[in-house]
């Protein structure tokens, strides 16, 4: 279990020591998708969700998420974040399946001791819950996935890019 930083001598579970690290600027970027009938992406877009603007309420959850991961997450250290975007971008023609998409990035940053990729991976997941939450009277089928950390910058492992994955331009939607 050497490998594993999240386990003591005994094999139980523990909050990594991160006191001896130095801070440094940590980024994380994650994205997911969303993914609904065209007819509720329609409705999104034309603000004809009863329960009110979709992804104005999302950003605002995913930000709450973000600042709440280690409220969720039982080993995450609670954080000082500098920053969190959530951006949002809507694929409007249909999939194999009939769906469309709308794709959730988060950008979280921090200056500190350890990194922000369960606090952007948890914005993302929380944003998406909040859109089927909104949406379900409408489309009950619903469904998210595909969560990932996109990339990672800062602290002793660097940079990490994850190749399948391209970042979203940040448009509508942005929030710090």
């Amino acid at each position: 279990m050497a490998d594993f930083t999240h386990f003591n001598e005994s094999g139980r579970a523990r909050m990594v020591d991160v006191s001896a690290k130095g801070s440094s600027e940590r980024i994380a970027v994650a994205h997911g998708r969303v993914l609904m009938l065209p007819e509720t992406l329609r409705r999104i877009q034309e603000g004809k969700i009863a329960k009110g603007d979709v992804l104005a309420v999302a950003q605002v959850a995913g930000v709450m998420g973000a600042k709440r991961t280690p409220d969720l997450v039982p080993m995450c250290h609670p954080l000082m974040l500098t920053s969190v975007n959530i951006d949002f971008q809507e694929q409007a023609t249909p999939d194999e399946r009939g769906q469309c998409s709308i794709t959730i990035q988060a950008a979280v940053k921090t200056n500190g001791q350890t990194g922000v990729e369960m606090e952007a991976m948890t914005a993302v997941a929380i944003a998406a819950l909040t859109i089927y939450d909104m949406c379900k009277a409408v489309d009950k089928g619903m469904s998210f996935g595909d969560v990932c950390l996109v990339s990672k910058s800062g602290g002793k492992s660097g940079i990490y890019q994850r190749s399948d994955v391209e970042a979203l331009t940040p448009s509508h939607g942005s929030q710090s």
